[in-house]
């Protein structure tokens, strides 16, 4: 997911069940509290304590609260609080974090027909916070009108739309056909079952249902693009109040039961999170306890990080972690003079990766990258097509300008986009900047905030011509802990949209395209993965991007938040499903 967010390597507790099997009679456990990377190993303050407010902060506003309409892994993470898709993943720490259990489905997917069919019962007796009772006719509208109806809601992924039978049948969306049978290839049989054809076999579906786009809708209640400022809770919480820009309050759903839901644990009576605030206040405002949780779980700021490490005590509270993710810069194989290879050549080797990384604090916030897989990605083969020589701190340019005379583009102009509210992101691109100057290139930056950059600017083919955007930052975690859920939505040319689009580089490479077709059909998991690292060295002998660093994580782990745990799934971040507040 453009997981960033947005979608660690460690060990321990293996089940939900585990969550509180430390707890006794609500009073909670401070094991692990003080020691740094204790969330990576484990659940901090476990506590099944119940009451007060949870705080979380912000430094932009999300692009959407609607469970159907984004793409940052954080506000997959925090959605699960008022919506539940098939399948989640279970609180534990690390790799541990990636283990798939049934959420509103009963169990997992029943696969048939060789993979392309796939069946699922949600629970009986779940309800909206309004009293209605959940069917499965509120999942099928759900992903009908995340996946096509793009015009009205594009900021997330299009897998189903690729997948399912008869898209090519032309259907456009819930929006525009009002016939009551919908999407044929989602059947719906009865109330709590619902059924997948697919057009090929997909042997990781039970991964891809756990996105919040199956998080049901009831169509009666569905306001479009405004449904974002009052969603229908299935989830333990609901909407209180919602000012756009400045704060969203949730409080406890009375409709939610622990009957129906063995995750959640409904522990606080409010959760607030503050928009737009600055990460430094939010830094601050984690050490102090005013606030409990940076949403973005991007970790902490620069100044921040320099006074974290140098203090024992406040290290401390500190979490490390790896999340499935890699900083790169996209080449954009559409736009002159990057659709030559051998100008993309080029700028692999001239980006000096050293002065990136000390750009976005050092080897403490991730490894020198040289693949497009993290590490962490099952898959991940060592390998480096475009290795880097340095005498001291300075990069050996020699390879650089050969392949740039032999792109012939000489003294060439282009635009490097950026998130304006992330100034590591900032930073690092400024570095990019300074190297490709050396070899000819003058890039010019154009930032913009977190909230509009997939929508509006970054990856959009018509904004990306008409500008000159030859380079893009990126972010990029996997959508589910899998190398097609890391590699699909940034490399299949079937994954290029108008808006939305996270295939910056709009790379359409057939044969990429049809690996990554065929991998995911396979029902050998070895197999995969051995197709997924071939997909690495393709897109790289493409050059289609520049792997940056692999990116860790620092986080505050604030000493007031009970049942703190930093999970893979959901890039390194803590897993906002159970997170409460010390009394």
């Amino acid at each position: 997911m453009r997981r960033s967010v947005p979608v660690a390597a460690v060990a321990a507790i293996t089940s939900a069940g585990l969550l509180l099997a430390g707890c006794s009679g609500g009073k909670g456990s401070s094991e692990g509290s003080g020691e740094a990377n204790a969330a990576t190993k484990g659940i901090v303050n476990a506590s099944d304590a119940k009451g007060g407010t949870v705080t979380y902060a912000i430094s932009d506003a999300p692009e959407s609260f609607d469970p159907g309409n984004t793409y940052y892994a954080f506000i997959y993470n925090f959605s699960r609080l008022y919506a539940r898709p098939l399948t989640t993943f279970k609180p534990g720490p690390g790799a541990k974090g990636n283990e798939l259990t049934p959420d509103l489905a009963e169990s997992m997917g029943k696969p048939s027909d060789g993979g392309k069919t796939w069946t699922y019962k949600i629970r009986k007796g779940v309800k909206y916070d309004d009293g209605s009772t959940v069917t499965s006719q509120d999942v099928k509208y759900a992903v009908e009108r995340s996946n096509f109806a793009r015009d009205t809601l594009s900021l997330g992924p299009n897998y189903f739309q690729q997948f399912l039978k008869d898209n090519d049948g032309g259907y456009k969306g819930p929006y525009k056909d009002k016939s009551k049978a919908g999407l044929k290839s989602i059947e719906t049989p009865d109330d709590q079952t619902i059924v997948f054809h697919l057009k090929q076999p997909f042997a990781e579906f039970d991964y891809l249902v756990s996105a919040p786009q199956t998080a049901p809708v009831p169509q009666a209640k569905d306001k479009g693009a405004d449904y974002t400022k009052s969603v229908l809770s299935t989830g333990s919480y609901k909407f209180e109040s919602y000012q756009e820009g400045k704060k969203l309050t949730l409080v406890r759903n009375p409709q939610w039961s622990a009957k129906t839901d063995p995750l959640r644990k409904q522990l606080p009576d409010k959760i607030v999170l503050n928009l737009k605030v600055a990460q430094s206040t939010i830094d601050k405002d984690l050490q102090s306890g005013n606030t409990l949780v940076d949403l973005a779980g991007r970790g902490v700021d620069g100044q921040t990080q320099a006074q974290l490490l140098t203090d024992p005590k406040e290290k401390g509270n500190t979490d490390n972690a790896l999340g499935q993710r890699l900083v790169y810069t996209a080449i954009n194989t559409k736009v002159k003079p990057f659709d030559n290879v051998e100008c993309r050549k080029a700028v692999e080797y001239a980006i000096d990766k050293k002065a990136v990384q000390t750009s976005l604090g050092g080897p403490i916030r991730g490894e020198l990258a040289s693949t497009v897989l993290p590490t962490d990605i099952e898959g991940y083969q060592k390998y480096d097509l475009y290795p880097q020589k340095y005498d001291g701190d300075k990069l050996d340019l020699t390879e650089a300008k050969k392949h740039w005379d032999k792109c012939g583009a000489g003294k060439t102009t282009t635009t490097i986009l950026a998130r304006n509210d992330r100034q590591d992101e900032v930073d690092a691109a400024t570095s990019v900047i300074d190297s490709l100057k050396k070899i000819g290139v003058n890039a010019k930056i154009q930032s913009y905030p977190t909230s509009k950059y997939f929508s509006d600017y970054a990856g959009v083919p018509k904004f990306n011509k008409k500008n000159n955007v030859g380079l893009i930052m990126m972010q990029w975690g996997s959508d589910f802990p899998t190398g097609y859920g890391y590699l699909q939505q940034i490399l299949n040319g079937k994954a290029i949209s108008q808006s939305g689009n996270t295939n910056l580089s709009e790379l359409d490479d057939p044969e990429i395209n049809k690996l990554l077709d065929t991998a995911i059909a396979n029902t050998d998991k070895a197999a995969r993965e051995k197709a997924y690292a071939e997909i690495d060295k393709k897109t790289m002998e493409q050059a289609a991007l520049v792997p940056l660093t692999y990116f860790k994580v620092l986080m505050y782990r604030s000493p007031k938040a009970t049942n703190l745990v930093s999970t893979s799934a959901f890039s390194g971040q803590y897993d906002y499903l159970n997170i409460g507040v010390k009394k």
